[in-house]
């Protein structure tokens, strides 16, 4: 669809400031013109952008990560992801970080999709990559970044889905792509 025939829906921005402006988040509060011409408030965070990695193995396996995550209290398994620095490319950041974090690098990269995973309160889109042609190596961890990482078959890895082990969002849609690509089901 174009914004032209989406016009009974758009709202329109009128003005606005940065409600918080930090290292790594900024709050935008702008004010908007709803559709039927009434003025209301959004408050909503600006993100520049991340990456996720679907590191696969030729067996099938998949390369995952044990992280905690402070505004929830808890550890979590994911994906290997990260943010995209101001200017670079979405796929060297995918090379990057995969081997910052994991110590692995990839012999072949595929873009498999974009997805914005809060989309009520944030502009954060995430660019999933999907990598294969593994070769273990030594990560670099960004400092105070400490996470465990361990190789799931696909079947574990869709069973902690289902079971509600892996909540996260991006890894959820990460583990549904690989169920559907190693399937056949979905190509790229």
């Amino acid at each position: 669809m174009d914004r032209d025939h989406d016009k009974h829906l758009i709202e329109t921005r009128v003005d606005g400031i940065d409600a918080y402006d930090g290292y790594f988040l900024k709050v935008a509060k702008d004010q908007v013109r709803l559709p039927d011409g009434k003025p209301a408030t959004r408050e909503f965070i600006r993100h520049p952008g991340a990456v996720v990695i679907l590191p696969v193995f030729d067996d099938g396996s998949v390369l995952l990560e044990r992280q905690y995550r402070y505004p929830l209290d808890r550890v979590f398994i994911e994906l290997p992801a990260g943010k995209i620095d101001p200017g670079e490319d979405p796929l060297a950041c995918a090379k990057r970080e995969l081997q910052e974090e994991t110590g692995y690098t990839a012999q072949d990269w595929q873009f498999v999709c974009t997805i914005h995973n809060a989309i009520a309160y944030s502009d954060e889109h995430l660019d999933i990559f999907i990598a294969r042609g593994l070769k273990p190596g030594k990560s670099a961890l960004d400092d105070g970044e400490f996470l465990d990482v361990f190789i799931a078959t696909q079947e574990d890895f869709m069973t902690w889905v289902r079971e509600g082990k892996v909540t996260d969002v991006k890894t959820v849609i990460g583990a549904f792509w690989l169920e559907k690509l190693a399937s056949g089901t979905w190509s790229l």
